[in-house]
């Protein structure tokens, strides 16, 4: 019995047919090709040429092998071949900037699907998905990802929302095509890109800023106020503010010569003239001042504070401003060290 071959000779092929015959060979030998990386487009003209092939000779079988093996032979460098590969490759490399811009031209994404992109985060990212997301998105998102990088994911999930994740899993055989390429739009451009924030230093450093600035009076009603709706946050920024009275706790007496020399002599009488008729830790932190300079100095500020007498509310603060700017600018760039309120609670623990 004769058998029909209705494949022609290697030469007369396509270069698609060649492909088709190459993957089926692949497969026959057991490899396992990842094809679905592959546009849907050459996926489906892959399968419409596998399913044209019938028989084909040993000869004809032979050539194209050995033409597809010389052609990997002659290969000195596979790069990504297109430029989506190309971006995809690149963005780590790039600045975050021009790489959301060219993320953002890539032809999955013009075409409406962002679950390549949701697939490259990394699992810190992803984990993040896992976390703030509803559960059920959390659900659809993990079955878009790989086998193995889904599992990695799922283990660094705290315990019980992975457990709810995975159930809810059951629940999205019914869910339409076009509901989850909106929620991979979604997460796409919230987690996609690198957080650009808004302010360079986080709140409690700007609102200590801020309140270093105002008068006394205004900063306690802002953080009495504060710490009625927020206390956490409220105790984060009494911590980051430093005002005159934080001179005496936070600031080390070697330090005080260096950090007052700065100040104008007459604007620093004026700030221990007052700081020695203010409340407790005012006086403390106006003793504090005179018993970190020499005994001559403090003995002749003493002097010059009595001779001012009473000096004005909006003086005392200016002057006292003065010293603690000072002191702030030292320590901001290094050349001091505030003592941590919280190193002092944690060693009397």
């Amino acid at each position: 019995m004769s058998m029909h071959f209705d494949t022609p000779a290697a030469s007369a092929l396509t270069r698609r047919r060649k492909a088709a015959m190459i993957v089926q060979m692949m497969i026959s030998d057991g490899g396992n090709l990842s094809l679905s990386q592959l546009p849907e487009s050459l996926q489906e003209v892959l399968t419409n040429e596998l399913g044209a092939i019938k028989l084909v000779d040993r000869d004809t079988v032979a050539d194209v092998a050995a033409e597809f093996t010389a052609q990997l032979d002659a290969i000195g460098l596979s790069a990504p071949g297109s430029r989506d590969g190309a971006i995809a490759a690149l963005s780590d490399h790039l600045s975050p900037s021009l790489a959301e811009r060219l993320r953002a031209q890539m032809e999955s994404v013009r075409n409406g699907d962002h679950w390549p992109t949701v697939a490259e985060l990394s699992i810190e990212r992803l984990v993040d998905i896992m976390t703030r997301e509803s559960i059920e998105i959390c659900a659809i998102a993990l079955s878009k990802l790989q086998v193995g990088k889904a599992a990695e994911v799922l283990t660094q999930t705290p315990g019980e929302r992975a457990r709810r994740i995975t159930y809810a899993m059951s629940l999205t055989s019914e869910i339409s095509p076009d509901a989850v390429r909106r929620i991979g739009a979604s997460l796409a451009q919230d987690y996609g890109q690198p957080a650009k924030p808004a302010f360079e230093k986080p709140p409690v450093q700007r609102l200590g800023a801020i309140l270093n600035s105002t008068i006394t009076d205004t900063r306690e009603d802002v953080l009495t106020s504060l710490g009625e709706t927020d206390p956490d946050f409220a105790s984060d920024v009494r911590k980051a503010i430093f005002t005159f009275k934080d001179i005496a706790p936070r600031v080390k007496p070697t330090d005080i010569p260096s950090c007052i020399r700065s100040v104008d002599a007459e604007v620093l009488t004026r700030a221990i003239a007052a700081g020695l008729a203010g409340d407790a830790p005012i006086v403390a932190s106006a003793e504090f001042i005179l018993g970190s300079v020499s005994q001559r100095m403090a003995g002749q500020m003493r002097e010059d504070a009595e001779e001012m007498g009473r000096i004005k509310k909006a003086d005392a603060e200016a002057a006292m401003s003065a010293i603690t700017t000072a002191i702030r600018e030292m320590a901001e760039s290094g050349v001091i060290t505030l003592i941590d309120p919280d190193e002092d609670d944690d060693e009397d623990e």
